[in-house]
């Protein structure tokens, strides 16, 4: 989706389809409250890179990217048997990887790359150590 009136549509019909799964889950006590609170920290981010996303276009790759970063850090963090050192380098390395591509690609420009990842990694490691707290 090259244009930014592309990318309206399929991420307004995706934040939708996150908040309805969110608000199911929530419903469903028999599940543990920490599926639909993970859920709810990515469906947050979805929603608000979908209202970024009307005005500038940030890389919804990268923010993924940086949420799955931050979940590795804050799993590393909060429980000491989970050893992250692999797994953290692990998706650093795909993280890397899928950056230099949408660049290659020419989907984005560094800066929608760089804040991207920042905003998926700061927003998923708060709200992550907010739910292990």
């Amino acid at each position: 989706m090259a244009e930014l009136k592309d990318r309206a549509i399929p991420f307004t019909v995706t934040s939708i389809y996150y908040i309805l799964t969110v608000y199911l889950l929530y419903q469903q006590r028999q599940f543990d409250p920490i599926l639909w609170q993970v859920l709810g920290i990515i469906t947050l981010s979805i929603v608000i890179l979908t209202l970024v996303t009307f005005f500038w276009k940030m890389s919804a790759h990268m923010t993924g990217m940086g949420g799955l970063i931050a979940a590795v850090v804050v799993l590393g963090l909060k429980f000491s048997t989970f050893q992250p050192l692999y797994p953290l380098l692990a998706v650093i390395m795909l993280t890397g990887l899928v950056g230099s591509v949408r660049l290659h690609l020419e989907s984005h420009r560094p800066i929608e790359i760089y804040a991207g990842l920042l905003f998926g990694f700061t927003l998923c490691f708060v709200g992550f150590s907010w739910i292990w707290a």
